[in-house]
Order: structure tokens, then sequence, then C-alpha cells
């Protein structure tokens, strides 16, 4: 005698796996998480950064990478300050140094980094639907 064996909602299971894989590729709803994850830091960095001449505000990058994998923030090594002749990228790194409200990056994290995290979430959860 055979055992007959079945499994309910197999159906349902195998489309909700299907959603998943497609949510997890660079270009479904996790590509979609990093990308406003980064842009989303990125923003708070550029805010939180004090201001002199402009030039270390502006010259906060963002780049995606790894197809769309991974997101990286950082002060653009090429840009030189016009009126002092300085690099952002060495004079930035020594301000963010400072500490306490000079710690752009680190204030970024702090104040707006739980809040980017859940809408992070919440685009990954939608594409899963």
């Amino acid at each position: 005698m055979k055992a007959k064996t079945t499994i309910k909602g197999i159906q349902e299971l195998q489309a909700y796996n299907v959603r998943a894989i497609a949510a997890l590729q660079p270009t479904g709803a996790a590509g979609e998480a990093i990308q406003y994850g980064t842009s989303a830091l990125h923003r708070a960095a550029v805010v939180y950064t004090h201001v002199v001449t402009g030039s270390l505000r502006g010259a906060h990058h963002m780049v995606i990478e790894n197809q769309g994998r991974r997101g990286r923030i950082f002060i653009n090594p090429q840009v030189i300050n016009p009126k002092t002749k300085t690099r952002p990228a060495v004079y930035g790194v020594e301000e963010h140094e400072r500490g306490g409200s000079h710690a752009f990056y680190h204030m970024a994290v702090e104040e707006r980094g739980k809040i980017i995290l859940e809408k992070m979430n919440e685009i990954l959860v939608r594409g899963l639907k």
C-alpha cells in the first residue's frame, strides 16, 4: 500500500517564495531599500555638517555599489575647497573626530538611523506582499 501525502497551501507557499526571491534582488525591494537608506543617511549627514565655506558639506558623496547590493557614503577625496585649497576629505575627518555636534556621520546614524532602518524594513515587507 502506498502512503498518500498532501501539503495544504503549497501553491501559496511557492508564490510567496517567488515574491521573496524577487524582493531580495537588487532590482527589487532590497535594492529600493538600499537606495532609500543610502540617500536618506546621506541627506542627514549633509544636514548635520557644520558650514564654514560649504565645501565639506558639498563633498559628501554617496554611491550604490555591488550591483545595487551596497550603498556607501563618504567625503569625496577629489574635492578641493576653492578658498583654502585644502581637501574636505582631510579636514572633514578631523572635524568629525572632534565629536559631539561636529561628528556628522555619527549624528546622522544616532538621530536618523532608527527611522531610516524602519522605512527600509517597510520597503522590504511591502516587497514581500
